[in-house]
């Protein structure tokens, strides 16, 4: 079998950008998208994604030229647009949740954060300075002007949208392509610009109402799993697809084992939406931390300060290997996860497609 039997609105994408498959890992900030897994994703022929929202600029620095050593394929970095909230502080009753958590787990109790040390300008120029030929971003739009210095530089732009309102600004701001984020997906929403709240639109009614109002390729994400997703998305007009929770148990992924024994673990049921460790709406797979503070959920202070006070209770849990605080993103496939390395799953996922494909009278 051959690579080149997808349809030409995928083919000229992968081209464009120097892929194989129409499969991007999706940027998994805060641990699993380490390098190791960026570059053996690259290397299968889809594109791997470093998340490196979290990080500092040095940090990042560090994260790139480690891709740059593990491989020559094309790869990508995504940061976090940062939000303009008003000052905030957490209820009492919050602080005093928080701290029976790790009084339990016998650490210092949260403290309120002190201001950023960084700009998302300085992670970017480090991005610029490496050359990364793809650069996304979650949780909003940068200026214009400056993605348009990106396109300038041949940069490949990726914004993220939850419902068409967003795709049809994320065009307007300049974007080579957009993320069709559907409801299904874990981790956080990246939603910014919506008129309607937090949007919960599931993919296979986003992508095709993306797909028709924006003249740019949309990239399908949420619930995709395996080879049935994949070929379903092409058919709904996704020029490719982006999937994050598929790679989470992969060899080469910063999973935790707490994480991945629920992820191996884990039913059709098993994740929720909650705003507990973040502030911010996000997938993952319901544990004690999600149970107690659905409670308070009035109460929770929005991102990125509830996410900052969650930090060392979600650390500590991982380091004693306990679930029962850790944030499990994973999203509604999850209890499809497969326990394979990142070249097995991208072989795989293409096989997959394309039987799918040809067993539905495809014209392969």
């Amino acid at each position: 079998m051959q690579g080149n039997f997808w349809p030409d609105h995928i083919r000229r994408l992968i081209e464009q950008i120097g892929m194989e498959h129409p499969i991007i890992q999706a940027p998994m900030a805060g641990g699993p998208s380490t390098a190791e897994l960026v570059a053996s994703v690259s290397n299968s022929g889809a594109l791997g994604f470093l998340g490196v929202g979290y990080l500092t600029p040095e940090q990042i620095d560090l994260e790139i030229r480690k891709v740059k050593e593990l491989t020559n394929r094309p790869f990508g970095v995504n940061l976090f647009v940062p939000e303009i909230s008003e000052a905030a502080k957490p209820s009492d009753k919050v602080l005093n949740c928080l701290q029976e958590f790790s009084n339990e787990l016998g650490i210092d109790p949260p403290q309120m954060p002190g201001p950023p040390k960084y700009s998302f300008e300085d992670q970017l120029s480090v991005i610029i300075d490496h050359k990364v030929p793809v650069f996304s971003f979650t949780f909003g739009i940068p200026d214009k002007a400056l993605i348009r210095d990106l396109i300038e530089r041949d940069v490949f732009v990726i914004g993220t949208a939850t419902c068409v309102e967003e795709g049809v600004l994320l065009e307007e701001a300049g974007c080579s392509a957009i993320v069709a984020q559907g409801s299904e997906a874990g981790g956080h929403r990246g939603t910014f610009g919506s008129t309607e709240g937090t949007p919960m639109i599931g993919g296979l009614a986003l992508v095709p109402q993306l797909v028709d109002k924006v003249e740019i390729p949309v990239i399908a994400s949420g619930g995709i799993m395996d080879g049935r997703g994949i070929a379903a998305s092409v058919a709904l007009g996704a020029s490719t697809v982006q999937m994050g929770t598929a790679f989470l148990c992969c060899e080469e992924a910063g999973v935790p084992g707490p994480w991945l024994d629920s992820l191996l673990s884990s039913k059709d049921i098993s994740t929720v939406l909650t705003r507990a460790f973040s502030g911010k709406y996000a997938r993952g797979i319901k544990n004690r931390f999600i149970d107690e503070m659905s409670l308070l959920e009035d109460e929770i202070p929005n991102y990125p300060l509830q996410n900052s006070l969650t930090r060392s209770l979600r650390n500590a849990s991982k380091d004693k290997g306990d679930s029962d605080f850790m944030s499990l993103w994973a999203g509604q496939g999850a209890a499809m996860s497969r326990k394979l390395t990142a070249q097995e799953l991208v072989d795989a996922l293409v096989s997959e497609t394309y039987q799918v494909l040809k067993s539905i009278g495809t014209n392969l």
